[in-house]
């Protein structure tokens, strides 16, 4: 079966930091483009940070530069989202998606494609900052 699937969601402080994961099941992830998203109670779901499969470059949302990094590991074909300084605000369902590589862009991908457009998508880990 072809999917994603996210873990590392949980409850966390803020100023707290977590780091999700996501596994590529049945492709290869190093092909494709690969981004973070996320939903709150009530918001549109929104880019958090995308990275090309073909020149390393990525896009950061402005509510999460400085504080999110999003890498991948290609031996464990897996993609990573790592939070630090978390905030009430970054509480939301976090989904990952890939789009094959030479389709997109970073930019379109995090902000102009719309997430139903994405080849693959997974169910959402859930992340809750509070006290």
């Amino acid at each position: 079966q072809v999917q994603l699937v996210e873990s590392g969601g949980g409850l966390v402080q803020p100023g707290g930091s977590l780091r999700l994961s996501c596994v590529a099941v049945g492709f290869t992830l190093e092909y494709y483009a690969i981004g973070w998203f996320r939903q709150a109670p009530g918001k549109d779901r929104e880019g958090v940070s995308c990275s090309s499969s073909r020149d390393g470059s990525t896009y950061y949302a402005d509510s999460v530069k400085g504080r999110f990094t999003i890498s991948r590991d290609n031996d464990k074909n897996t993609a990573y989202l790592q939070m630090n300084s978390l905030k009430t605000e970054d509480t939301a369902v976090y989904y990952c998606a890939a789009v094959w590589g030479p389709k997109t862009t970073v930019q379109a991908m995090c902000v102009t494609t719309g997430f139903g457009s994405m080849d693959y998508w997974g169910k959402g880990t859930l992340v809750t900052v509070s006290s």
